[in-house]
């Protein structure tokens, strides 16, 4: 059965606020929370940029039965993979038992900022390549000595180990990502735009890579990203803080402030219509009803307001049930 996230995005809100918004989220009936992982927000005058891991940690403290994720930290520049793999042990602890790590491969929005490099995609799969067998390895309890082209350990060890198996999500865009996340980790989270892309995409070659492996088919966590509003100025105003997102050159970009001035160059218009504008229920339904038709483990419902609280109360009273009912 399809179970449901909720989106906390610290891009948008600080992370006093995303914590309220985890206990909400847990109190209107969502099953999970996939909690953005940046340095960097997508814009620099209506945005917020909190220290995810810490914010988890106080989520687990706010919730009960939620399962929480990362959606995505990056394990190969600002933070060791053994770091993160530290970080996912203590988040599990703190957690009983309902951390899950998602993995990506990055934007430079987080890494030049601290002087970082951000290399083409092929250095970065390759780097992700050798993160994901350490990460694996640290929290299964190895002591781990490992000599790779870009990272090193000397019998490294997590003393505080976690209590269960954590399972890894990596992010896929597209084929390449989606075989290695198919050979390397548990499942894979992709973000849905158009779902018969995503299918052939991402799902389809996730699906025939862990075959060729002999492996069960990859987990997968679908996210969409969706703007309530009633008017086009509404939509325009409660996407304030992603408008950076669609904005060219997003994955080279350093400062906010750039995207910024890139996207308010664009047509309103033009940025709008990267998103799905819902008006109410039955949009929002309309909406990730074909992610559970294509058989996403989770649906995450990524979504912003000019009143978020309010937004969330509606989705656990009007949408979940009826996405649920669909899943039956």
């Amino acid at each position: 059965m399809t179970e449901f996230a909720y989106f906390c995005g610290h891009e948008q809100f600080h992370p006093e606020t995303l914590v309220e918004h985890a206990r909400l989220a847990e109190q209107a009936g969502f099953d999970w929370l996939v909690v953005s992982e940046h340095f960097h927000p997508w814009v620099d005058d209506v945005s917020a940029s909190g220290f995810a891991f810490a914010t988890i940690a106080a989520m687990a403290a706010a919730t009960e039965r939620v399962q929480i994720t990362t959606g995505v930290t990056t394990p190969l520049f600002r933070y060791h993979p053994g770091v993160v793999a530290q970080a996912s042990a203590t988040l599990d602890r703190l957690s009983t038992g309902r951390f899950n790590l998602g993995v990506g491969t990055g934007e430079n929005l987080n890494e030049g900022p601290l002087g970082l490099p951000f290399p083409k995609y092929a250095e970065r799969a390759a780097r992700m390549r050798e993160a994901l067998q350490i990460m694996r390895r640290l929290l299964d309890g190895e002591k781990l000595t490992f000599e790779g082209d870009y990272y090193r350990t000397d019998r490294a060890k997590l003393y505080s180990p976690p209590t269960r198996y954590v399972p890894i999500w990596m992010a896929a865009g597209g084929p390449k990502s989606a075989a290695l996340a198919a050979e390397l980790a548990d499942g894979v989270i992709t973000s849905v735009k158009v779902p018969e892309e995503t299918r052939q995409r991402v799902i389809n070659p996730a699906n025939e890579a862990a075959a060729a492996l002999g492996r069960p088919h990859p987990r997968i966590l679908a996210t969409r990203w969706s703007v309530l509003a009633h008017s086009r100025a509404e939509a325009w105003e409660a996407l304030g803080a992603w408008r950076g997102l669609r904005a060219p050159g997003r994955l080279e970009a350093v400062d906010p402030a750039d995207l910024r001035e890139r996207a308010d160059e664009m047509d309103p218009e033009e940025v709008l219509s990267r998103y799905s504008i819902v008006r109410g229920p039955e949009d929002y339904i309309a909406t990730y009803l074909p992610l559970v038709e294509f058989g996403a483990e989770v649906v995450t419902i990524q979504t912003t307001s000019l009143d978020q609280k309010s937004t969330i109360a509606m989705l656990g009273a009007e949408v979940l049930p009826e996405l649920r009912q669909a899943t039956r």
